[in-house]
């Protein structure tokens, strides 16, 4: 006996009507979208690069930035725990100072140097050294290992270097935050469905698609945007300063929007950093009224600004951003509400930039660009169209020989079943925003063609069942309940396989992938669950004494 659950009709009807509602603002037109009412579902498709056109950078992370900026701050608390100095927090006694020359780091940025006066003190001087290692993270958690190597060179020089593990886990760990500050810089830009994606060790691919100016989305997404508040050196002249008279701990950089003062010589330790930013937001100076950019602290930001303002009340900070001072005024009173305003010669679209930047953070090493290139438009319509134009011409084939195969009947429910496949697939990458490439269009028009694999096999059965004496309803039913296994098993195999190419996948294979599974799926669905349904209401409207196939 023919006997189909009530909920495989509901969820036929249920899922059918889901997918024509989240598939039907791809027919209609912007205008139209954007007047419906908010409850409704109204996404698109997502075009990738390919079709829509658009920027395609590759940076490389230079990760050497990291590994000398740790170095640097070794180097930085190498003489407090020399000369015996406590760390904040620690507790005991002092330590007794050991006598040490030379510390620094060597012209490559690879190791630091120090020179220990009384060879005597070289083992407990290396038991210091240690103590300012911290532990290798890897994708795990701790590996156990020191980010620290210390040799003793010639004589009594001390070397320390990086490990080259704690080299891989900070390289790792570099890029992996860096896509996450690309991915907010340009979400802020309104950009539709950026990739962002790694490569290799240590590169990163951008693809934005409908963003036509890949320099300015290089200026967003290549500068490092390290904010910091330092406090100018006036311990020496400008002109001894330019000269290269600098003292230990200062650093001379330039100030480009100042023609008077080109160059500020400014401590090299930062009060506050921009990693204490919770706002930014571009506007205008209230007494010139030239663009500006106002920012806001958290609560420890707020508390170390406004102490850094208080003791230094009639001096100089300078407002740096990524080495370059943008201004350095002068404190005339402690700033105690945790906000400020930076001027520096913006326009309003630098101004907007700048806001953008400190609002989705700094990048933990400068960015390389190594290749770049825009993609146009016209090249996304021809593929459009010729995607088009193929899967129309799959579908007429597929029409045809269904019907001449199983005739009217069978191989209409068959087709009816395809099209609501189409239907779902584009539903669901409406629905879960997912991008649609050039690939992604071959593997939709796979996915039309191998659809109906499954009824074909299932109609087969259901001749085989015919052919061998059983009614009507009955080879309807066993049709569908023996050729269910064969189903399954040639699916899922597809379905492993696409995950597969997404898993080890990059760019357009991962599209392809992506649009397989969803077909895949949904071929499921309308192949057993739709199909079935059909053939059952045929068959109790009709009562067949024989198949028509």
């Amino acid at each position: 006996m023919l006997h189909v659950a009530r909920w495989r009709v509901l969820a036929v009807i249920i899922v059918t009507l889901l997918g024509l509602i989240f598939a039907l603002p791809n027919s209609i037109p912007a205008s139209i979208r954007s007047a419906m009412p908010s409850f409704l579902p109204n996404k698109t498709v997502n075009l990738g690069l390919d079709l829509q056109g658009g920027s395609y950078l590759m940076f490389e992370v230079e990760a050497g930035a990291v590994y000398k900026a740790r170095l640097e701050s070794v180097a930085d608390d190498l003489s407090r725990e020399l000369r015996g100095q406590k760390r904040p927090g620690e507790l005991g006694a002092a330590k007794r100072p050991i006598a040490f020359s030379g510390r620094g780091l060597s012209p490559d940025g690879e190791v630091v140097r120090v020179t220990i006066d009384n060879s005597a003190d070289i083992p407990e001087a290396i038991k210091r050294i240690a103590a300012l290692a911290s532990p290798v993270v890897g994708l795990s958690g701790p590996t156990g290992g020191s980010d620290l190597e210390i040799k003793q060179a010639a004589g009594s020089v001390l070397e320390i270097r990086l490990t080259q593990e704690a080299k891989i886990s900070m390289t790792r760990r570099a890029v992996s935050q860096s896509i996450e500050v690309i991915r907010r810089r340009i979400d802020e830009t309104g950009t539709k469905e950026p990739a962002i994606t790694r490569q290799g060790v240590d590169r990163i691919v951008v693809q934005a698609p409908g963003e036509s100016d890949p320099e300015k989305l290089k200026r967003l997404v290549g500068q490092t945007a390290r904010l910091t508040f330092q406090m100018v050196d006036e311990s020496i002249s400008p002109a001894e300063a330019a000269a290269g008279r600098i003292p230990p701990g200062s650093v001379l950089l330039a100030q480009p929007g100042d023609p008077n003062e080109p160059f500020v010589l400014v401590r090299r330790r930062a009060l506050v950093t921009g990693d204490n930013l919770t706002k930014a937001d571009p506007g205008f100076d209230q007494q010139t009224g030239v663009p500006s950019v106002t920012f806001q602290f958290d609560g420890a930001g707020g508390r170390a600004f406004a102490r850094a303002t208080t003791e230094n009340v009639g001096k100089r900070f300078a407002i740096v951003l990524d080495d370059k001072v943008l201004s350095a005024p002068s404190i005339r009173e402690p700033i105690l509400a945790g906000s400020g305003q930076i001027t520096g010669n913006f326009t309003i679209e630098s101004a907007n930039e700048l806001a953008t930047l400190l609002r989705a953070g700094a990048l933990p090493a400068p960015l390389k660009v190594m290749e770049q290139r825009t993609v146009g438009p016209e090249l996304g319509r021809d593929s459009i169209n010729a995607g088009a134009t193929a899967g129309i011409i799959a579908m007429l084939l597929i029409v045809v020989f269904m019907i001449l195969a199983y005739g009217l009947v069978f191989g209409g429910i068959a087709i009816i079943a395809l099209a609501v496949n189409l239907i779902l697939i584009i539903a669901a990458m409406t629905g879960v925003g997912a991008t649609l490439t050039l690939p992604g269009i071959a593997g939709l028009i796979l996915t039309i063609g191998a659809a109906v694999d499954a009824n074909v096999l299932i109609y087969e059965r259901m001749r085989e069942e015919e052919l061998a004496g059983r009614s009507t309803a009955l080879a309807i039913d066993a049709g569908f309940k023996r050729a269910i296994v064969t189903v399954m098993d040639a699916n899922v195999t597809a379905l492993l396989t696409a995950l597969i190419l997404f898993y080890f996948g990059a760019g357009p294979v991962r599209g392809f992938a992506w649009t397989l599974s969803i077909g895949v799926i949904t071929s499921l669905f309308t192949a057993i669950l739709m199909t079935q349904v059909l053939v059952a209401a045929w068959y109790w409207r009709t009562k067949p004494k024989r198949l028509p196939i």
